[in-house]
């Protein structure tokens, strides 16, 4: 039976980023695992959900997965197709997205984002894709949720190498004025941090099954705090698993 299958890390971070944006109602989601957790919501607990891309596709239908963000896929049975200044100036900065759904190489205690580079900025161990859209998802939307594929210290950091993507706390200090609540969910292969808006910062609020607080804390490279009501996230269930494997992704694009 599917239910004994093992599970991967992108099958299990999909299925709980997709149960998160159950009543939601816009969202921009990024490439990869943003692209699989929207597109398995859409098909289980947000059936009315218009999935947004970079690329101008608003009410986005493709046939298959997207590989990139220009991929000709996301056009077909899409609701609209707008020019990017119309998307950027209009629907983001028009306040229209619920959820801005992303993906970081690091991210710090109040949801600041790294997408450039790891290490110093003159000579980097690493160069990344960089900013994209992210920064103006992060600043326009009403909240945004953010998926990890690996929680370590070199992750989720006391301070980040780069700080690509602002939150509004970071803005508030400023001068800016934020129009969002900057990031209210992380997902990770440990459990969920989550926090209300500005001025909070990111606290454990649920585990996977066999976790230990202790395990997310030495993973963490903050003094993390932690919910006084620590829940456990159900695993995926055979029928969300048969949704993700069969019907959203059953080429593996992005499911390892």
């Amino acid at each position: 039976m599917e239910s004994t299958v093992t599970v991967t890390s992108s099958e299990l971070l999909a299925t709980v980023a997709a149960r998160e944006l159950a009543g939601k109602r816009t969202v921009f989601a990024g490439i990869g695992l943003p692209t699989l957790a929207v597109s398995l919501a859409q098909l289980t607990v947000a059936p009315d959900l218009e999935i947004i891309y970079e690329s101008g596709v608003c009410g986005a239908h493709p046939t298959h997965l997207p590989e990139t963000i220009a991929d000709s896929v996301l056009i077909t049975y899409s609701e609209a197709v707008l020019p990017m200044t119309a998307l950027f100036g209009y629907v983001l900065q028009g306040g229209r997205i619920d959820v801005g759904f992303l993906g970081a190489a690091q991210i710090d205690r109040w949801g600041n984002l790294n997408s450039s580079v790891i290490g110093d900025w003159h000579a980097p161990e690493k160069r990344l894709p960089g900013s994209g859209g992210a920064m103006e998802v992060m600043a326009n939307s009403r909240e945004v949720f953010v998926v990890m594929r690996r929680h370590n210290p070199r992750s989720l950091v006391a301070e980040l190498d780069f700080c690509t993507s602002p939150g509004p706390d970071r803005a508030k200090k400023d001068g800016i004025e934020p129009l969002g609540k900057g990031v209210t969910r992380v997902i990770t292969d440990l459990g969920i941090l989550a926090r209300s808006g500005v001025g909070e910062e990111l606290q454990l609020v649920a585990v996977h099954p066999g976790v230990t607080v202790e395990q997310v804390e030495e993973a963490t490279g903050w003094d993390l705090r932690v919910a006084p009501e620590l829940a456990t996230i159900d695993p995926p269930s055979p029928d969300e698993l048969r949704v993700l494997r069969h019907d959203v992704d059953p080429e593996r694009v992005y499911l390892r």
